[in-house]
């Protein structure tokens, strides 16, 4: 059986006013895949998931949300953005901030209805931070915070979860619970997941892709030296702690262009 293909970009060119970040971009995520994506700061990563989201408009090239515009499927995609700022001062709670996530849902009705609660107790039920619930937001670890940004993106019960740099504020000890969390929500949603850390990838994901202005592409998991020296443009050296790996053909761009 065929997998529905869940997002499906085809020559995207994106960028801000008259600067291209990301260029020629052709990649097809399929329903049930945990996709990861690598690359540097400024490579990028977000550019792309804000054309996913239909934030940003392509210059060139299009992108389908299960065969229809950005714009019409919003309410099927839960998104945690990178940085989630919020005033530390202000009488906040945590079952407020997951509360926030039913307005993809209600717009802006001036009042929560007790379904809307009821979601809320479970959405954070399922990343195990129900007992926080009336917790002021600044009273959590990074790690539970970043949990509860998943509560308030999983709470209008997307198909397609966007994570944009996840464990930049988890510490090391926090990360693996994290990605396991990741992993029990693969089985119900499609997962994208943009990232710097290199060592995460191919422990969990299914799929992985390197993104420094254009793509590149391999339907495994298994991060190479060639991948990373075609992303970051310079020779990388790989050390390996115990942990067998394969090597993967070099990468070569779609346009043949010269690497820089």
């Amino acid at each position: 059986m065929n997998k529905k293909k869940a997002i499906e970009i085809k020559n995207l060119t994106a960028g801000y006013h008259n600067e291209t970040v990301v260029e020629n971009i052709t990649c097809t995520i399929y329903e049930g895949d945990f996709f990861g994506i690598i690359g540097p700061n400024g490579g990028g990563k977000s550019t792309l998931l804000k054309s996913i989201l239909g934030l940003i408009k392509p210059q060139k090239g299009t992108i389908t949300i299960y065969q229809k515009p950005p714009a019409q499927m919003r309410t099927m995609i839960g998104y945690v953005p990178q940085y989630a700022e919020y005033d530390r001062d202000y009488p906040i709670s945590v079952m407020d901030v997951v509360l926030m996530g039913r307005r993809n849902i209600r717009g802006y009705h001036p009042r929560y209805t007790k379904d809307d609660k009821t979601e809320t107790v479970q959405a954070l039920k399922t990343v195990h931070m129900d007992k926080y619930l009336q917790r002021h937001i600044s009273e959590l670890s990074g790690g539970q915070r970043q949990r509860v940004f998943i509560a308030r993106a999983l709470v209008s019960h997307p198909k397609i979860l966007l994570l944009d740099e996840p464990t930049a504020s988890i510490d090391k000890e926090s990360q693996d619970s994290f990605y396991t969390l990741l992993q029990t929500l693969n089985k119900e949603m499609t997962i994208l997941l943009v990232t710097h850390d290199i060592g995460v990838i191919s422990s969990y994901v299914s799929r992985v892709a390197c993104l420094n202005r254009y793509l590149f592409t391999h339907d495994e998991k298994v991060v190479t030296k060639e991948m990373i020296e075609a992303t970051y443009n310079c020779p990388v050296d790989l050390i390996a702690h115990g942990v067998p790996h394969r090597v993967l053909e070099e990468h070569t761009h779609i346009n043949n262009k010269k690497k820089r």
